[in-house]
């Protein structure tokens, strides 16, 4: 994995960005587990729908309070076999998982899955950046349609591996936990290098551009950013945690007939993610950002009205339209803070999970006190939130 100073430079390192987008598959893979066992746990355990929301919000919780954090400690100093220290917290977390007994053993093992997911966010994205060669967009996708791969792919496996043998099972996929773990440690060497070359004045020189905003400006952006992640991943949310719920009482489905419901929206989250990036390279992420949240709400207002077959087709395009916000988002708030790709990352990454654990937590209070069903109707108008990207400035040079 070692690359040219003229190939670190100037081009875009297309092995390294798979690389580091299968090892976000392997993490993200590793966390829907959690999601995705909840029917079995649910029964198994007898839990609540509140208590589901707990555990969500203790795994969104230890993955997201530390990554700011994590992001500013690693501008400053970057620790590049972080990477595979991150994924040993996830494999410890899912031997813990399959082996927990109680509501409360269950959430110390999802915490480790999450502490796991906080430490690798903002050294992988900072990979990608690196890996770039200028085209932020492209390998920011590259790099998130690796973890929604794995998200997608992760209820599948679940379906046939553990919910069909038993909660034992989860520990299955402590095999991809360690596969990533190796293939970080070759990782962290090709990062190693690229701050040797840049400490010796051989590396390459920054690609990013400064903007000409005032600092109120840039606060105002950001407060804008920050809010359009909370209506989409609040709205997530809803999807990725109770999404099988609803299947299961509104048409009567198996687990097993949801979790396939669940891979499609999921699937399709994989498809957008790959569409948004290089979109917003060409295009202005401004725009792909105003599409990706305002464009998915007809699609959202429609769904807990539509048959099962419907809902099929409109949780796809939800899944495409909405995923395509978070790498223009991402890459459009590193460009109005240069210098700073960790702590963004971080606090994006950071403010993205724990906002999903809080609405995890939120929503299923809700569905106790009402029902699966009313949650979705609610949901549904978080997107309509998207009309202030419009306050958004046009940062971005158009690239063709």
């Amino acid at each position: 994995m070692q690359a040219s100073t003229k190939q670190l430079a100037q081009n875009t390192v297309y092995p390294i960005l798979f690389t580091i987008a299968f090892t976000h598959c392997i993490n993200d893979m590793c966390q829907s587990v959690i999601p995705s066992v909840y029917p079995m746990m649910k029964t198994k355990f007898q839990l609540s729908f509140s208590q589901i929301g707990l555990i969500t919000f203790t795994f969104q919780l230890t993955a997201s309070l530390l990554q700011p954090f994590i992001g500013h400690f690693t501008d400053k100093k970057p620790q590049p076999y972080s990477l595979a220290i991150g994924m040993c917290f996830t494999l410890l977390g899912l031997i813990f998982l399959s082996q927990a007994y109680n509501f409360y053993t269950i959430l110390a093992s999802v915490a480790f899955v999450g502490l796991g997911s906080s430490i690798f966010h903002p050294e992988a994205s900072r990979v990608a950046f690196l890996a770039s060669g200028g085209k932020r967009g492209l390998a920011q996708s590259i790099f998130q349609l690796g973890g929604n791969g794995g998200s997608a792919f992760g209820p599948l496996l679940v379906a046939v591996i553990v919910v069909s043998h038993g909660q034992a099972h989860i520990l299955w996929f402590s095999i991809a936990a360690l596969v990533g773990i190796t293939i970080l440690m070759r990782i962290g060497a090709w990062y190693q290098n690229h701050l040797t070359l840049r400490a010796a004045g051989k590396g390459p020189k920054s690609i990013e551009e400064p903007h000409h905003l005032s600092k109120g400006k840039v606060a105002m952006s950001m407060t804008i950013l920050l809010l359009l992640i909370f209506s989409k991943y609040f709205y997530m949310t809803s999807m990725t945690s109770y999404f099988t719920f609803f299947l299961i009482d509104k048409f009567q489905l198996t687990v097993q007939q949801s979790q396939m419901y669940l891979f499609i929206f999921l699937a399709a989250v994989a498809a957008g993610t790959l569409i948004g990036g290089p979109l917003g390279d060409r295009f202005g992420r401004k725009y792909i950002i105003w599409f990706s949240i305002l464009g998915a709400a007809p699609f959202t207002l429609l769904l807990p009205y539509a048959n099962l077959f419907w809902t099929g087709v409109l949780a796809a395009a939800i899944g495409v339209i909405i995923a395509s916000a978070f790498s223009a988002i991402l890459v459009y708030a590193q460009e109005l803070v240069p210098g700073r790709v960790g702590t963004i990352s971080g606090l994006f990454f950071g403010f993205a999970f724990g906002i999903a654990g809080i609405g995890s937590a939120l929503l299923g209070r809700l569905a106790d006190h009402t029902s699966i069903s009313h949650v979705f109707h609610i949901c549904a108008f978080l997107p309509l939130l998207g009309i202030i990207t419009g306050l958004l400035p046009n940062l971005e040079r158009k690239t063709h």
